[in-house]
């Protein structure tokens, strides 16, 4: 664990719940792909995933989503996973408003609103995943049991199939 100022808001509510984590950084550069972050820090990019954003076409409501950085969310399999007949990305300036976070350093952990959040099913694949620390340059690791404990995590496939 870092020092006082390094810790970014999503280390401050593992913290609190006793939720243990391992921290990396890197060089901060949003132009990065979440792969390329991947291959820096010498992770299978297949534990490394990548928290998106979408809305539901009628319904309006937000829904966060986390696959892995190699990985093409499927908007239909998302649909379905969240009862939505249509979602879509929401646009990429309103983000910050949305969740407190920016493009690149998006948490699913600690945005102003808990969001309805679903992972890939990949994700029980792995002891542990790593995924944004909610800063750009930060990334966390945390065991897949002890996410549980800070997300109401909803699992299914929601990638497209290669």
């Amino acid at each position: 664990m870092g020092k006082k100022e390094d810790k970014t808001n999503v280390m401050r509510v593992l913290d609190k719940n006793k939720v243990p984590y391992i921290s990396r950084k890197y060089e901060p550069n949003s132009r990065l792909t979440g792969n390329q972050i991947a291959n820096t820090l010498g992770e299978n990019p297949s534990e490394v995933f990548k928290t998106l954003v979408t809305v539901g076409k009628k319904s309006k409501e937000h829904y966060v989503f986390m696959i892995p950085v190699n990985k093409e969310l499927d908007l239909k399999k998302c649909a379905k996973a969240v009862n939505e007949k249509n979602i879509e990305m929401i646009l990429q300036k309103d983000l910050l408003g949305l969740t407190g976070y920016v493009h690149g350093g998006c948490s699913p952990i600690g945005m102003k609103k808990q969001f309805v959040t679903t992972i890939d099913e990949t994700a029980n694949s792995f002891e542990s995943i790593k995924f944004s620390a909610g800063k750009v340059g930060y990334q966390v690791e945390v065991k897949f049991e002890d996410l549980k404990k800070v997300l109401n995590l909803n699992i299914a496939d929601l990638t497209k199939d290669n």
